[in-house]
């Protein structure tokens, strides 16, 4: 159904930043016509106020213009004072941001101290309990009343000494009230944000910032469009600080970060930026800076044609409905093409890097869980027996000559589609991009059942070029399968990663897409431990295969490993989360589909955790308490036997097995 857009953002197709109001935060002003902003979060102990000072300073030298320090109590909001005289000594104005949880009395004096205090709604005067009470009207409203006796003294604070606020929401941490009046949804986020801003107007208090924050980047985006639609509908602008919460470490995390983050840049949505990962805070600001640099010159793209109605819900997740074709499209999991055009394919060998494996005594092959359901080979052909999953991509010209077609199917251009009478009978594919769809195309395609579009772009605002692409499939009522092509030229690996996690991803998250394909003439990565050789072609496939499973686990589209949530560590954590987070990966990361949250404190504990199915949570120096769901199942468990109840947990409820390689002969 077609509905009028209801606005998130300036455009779908014209890239402009949506402007919000400045807010000062010391010298570096957020928000109106400022650049991104990029932030982090130390790690240290803040009662060590040398070592989070040195942090701090290594931070800010990888680009933070932002530095946040947790003040869970008391003691720490008051250490906050030796941190800032000793960072001013040194020579380094960064504003800083306490970060508070439970603790108004450590909020009220960190207020006098820094230059911003960032609280959770969900539990600034709550304590989570996971109690299903009904609130009535009235007593909604004493629990407002509640919150506003609670929360003014802190909001005065702000005002005289000239403090901004962020009211951070984060999607596991929402109050038993918003919990049952308006449930675990994008709309109970933004309404636990507004409780505390309609306050804040009350006393005329407007130096505030608002985040959606989740480890799911589907949720996030969601909320955070939810929220200025809700903004635009109260004639408020505050600025908008973006991340993605538990994102994890390594390439999971970076990918899952830019899928979230990525999918609302393009729409000219955000103010500042944090990348939470599960490593040191100073690779943090780099992802971050990568993310945003990309947007500095997009106004000047190539036009894309304007839309004013919109045939998909940005709030709701639905996928776009297609048929199937050979396994591709309906109810099928996106599917993945690896291109190996430009490689000749010789030995089976070859095909390890894309998740194959060939046994040769006993002849047969092995599949991992993240292997590639089609190569396409250009004008070349495989001279070897393949596995009956596997398909192949030929261009029609060399295809049409082939003496055997068996798992063999053709790629159409434009011109070679309309004019062609030799087709496969079982499954063709038509690459083509936006321009091309004129009427004679549309209804061809719309007439052919055994077709598989690929869409390509040139543009360089191209998800939305894309994306307008798929609104006119949809508007012309056109249900065949689309596989999403993008190719990227002269950038780092590190930054095809982001890329095209954020062109690929914020596609996917909004039910756009039925595969992906990925292309790049880089020969050398930045960060993997390589960067000192030349890139090999073999490693490259590998590396772009890893990639695109793993946009797809980010986007809960297809899930072909275990996905940890593990917080990004802070002077809150009980044990190294570094450590701890590949130590559980190495025993667990074969258990496909399997979710586990490693949470340092109890403040990231049951509510950060969201919709994890098994929970390992720092409750006490060498103590672990462990979770089903949100439920604790065992407290006080010594750290060194922590890992193995945990296996044992997953185990009772028969969701563990051994790793194995998979036969398909």
């Amino acid at each position: 159904m077609i509905q009028t857009i209801k606005k998130y953002c300036n455009s779908l197709t014209e890239y402009s930043r949506y402007i919000t109001r400045e807010v000062k935060i010391g010298d570096v002003p957020l928000g109106g016509n400022n650049p991104i902003r990029i932030q982090s979060m130390t790690i240290t102990d803040t009662m060590n106020t040398i070592a989070t000072v040195e942090q701090t300073i290594r931070m800010v030298e990888a680009g933070c213009e932002y530095v946040r320090i947790t003040a869970p109590s008391i003691n720490e909001a008051k250490n906050l004072e030796n941190i800032k005289k000793e960072l001013r000594a040194r020579g380094y104005n960064v504003p800083l941001i306490a970060d508070i949880h439970f603790t108004p009395n450590a909020a009220e004096l960190a207020a006098k101290i820094v230059e911003k205090v960032r609280i959770n709604p969900g539990n600034y005067v709550d304590k989570k309990k996971f109690e299903q009470f009904e609130y009535t009207d009235q007593e909604y409203l004493e629990e407002l009343d509640r919150i506003k006796e609670r929360f003014t003294p802190l909001v005065k604070i702000c005002k005289e000494y000239g403090t901004a606020m962020r009211i951070g929401t984060n999607h596991g941490s929402l109050s038993d009230r918003i919990m049952n009046r308006f449930g675990d949804t994008p709309l109970g986020m933004v309404e636990s944000a507004f409780e505390f801003v309609r306050i804040c107007e009350a006393l005329d208090y407007h130096s505030i910032v608002l985040s959606m924050k989740a480890s799911n980047p589907q949720v996030m985006v969601q909320a955070y469009r939810l929220l200025i639609q809700k903004m635009e509908d109260e004639g408020m602008n505050y600025p908008i600080h973006l991340g993605v919460t538990e994102a994890g470490g390594g390439e999971d995390g970076r990918i899952k970060s830019a899928v979230g983050i990525g999918a609302l840049l393009e729409d000219g949505i955000g103010d500042t930026i944090r990348v939470s990962l599960t490593e040191d805070p100073e690779y943090e600001a780099p992802v971050a800076i990568s993310l945003a640099d990309r947007y500095k010159s997009r106004q000047n793209h190539t036009p894309i044609k304007l839309i004013s109605e919109i045939p998909i819900d940005p709030i709701t997740y639905k996928r776009r409905e297609t048929f199937e074709v050979s396994g591709i499209g309906g109810s099928n999991v996106p599917v993945v093409i690896a291109d190996y055009s430009s490689r000749n394919i010789s030995t089976q060998k070859d095909l390890t890097d894309i998740g194959y494996r060939y046994d040769e005594p006993s002849d047969k092959w092995f599949l991992a869980d993240a292997a590639a359901d089609i190569i396409y080979l250009g004008k070349q052909d495989i001279p070897f027996t393949l596995p009956e999953n596997l398909k192949l991509i030929i261009d029609y010209d060399q295809w049409e000559n082939l003496d055997s077609k068996k798992l063999r199917f053709p790629l159409f251009n434009k011109d070679e589609y309309l004019r062609s009478r030799s087709f496969s009978e079982q499954l063709n594919f038509l690459r083509f991009k936006l321009s091309d769809l004129g009427e004679e195309l549309s209804n061809k395609i719309k007439s052919d059942n055994r077709l598989v579009l690929i869409i390509e772009t040139e543009n360089e605002h191209g998800m939305a070029e894309q994306r307008r692409l798929f609104f006119e499939l949809i508007n012309r009522e056109i249900k065949n399968p689309v596989i999403i092509k993008r190719d990227y030229q002269k950038l780092s690996l590190d930054e095809v990663r982001l890329y095209s996690s954020t062109d690929l991803g914020a596609l996917l998250i909004d039910g756009l897409g039925d595969g992906v394909w990925l292309t790049t003439e880089t020969e050398k990565s930045d960060s993997e431990k390589i960067s000192k050789r030349t890139f090999v072609k073999e490693l490259k496939e590998k590396y772009i295969n890893r990639t695109l499973f793993g946009i797809l686990q980010a986007t809960r589209t297809r899930i072909s490993k275990t996905e940890y949530i593990a917080c990004p560590s802070c002077g809150r954590t009980l044990f190294d989360l570094q450590e701890t987070t590949e130590m559980i990966r190495k025993r667990t990361e074969h258990l496909k589909g399997v979710k586990i949250a490693i949470m340092g404190c109890i403040v990231n504990g049951p509510g950060e955790m969201a919709d994890a199915d098994y929970g390992y949570v720092g409750s006490g120096i060498d103590k672990i308490t462990l979770y089903k769901g949100k439920d604790i199942v065992k407290r006080s468990v010594p750290s060194s036997k922590a890992v193995d109840e945990l296996i044992d947990l997953i185990r009772e409820d028969g969701n563990w097995s051994e790793p194995a390689g998979n036969d398909i002969s």
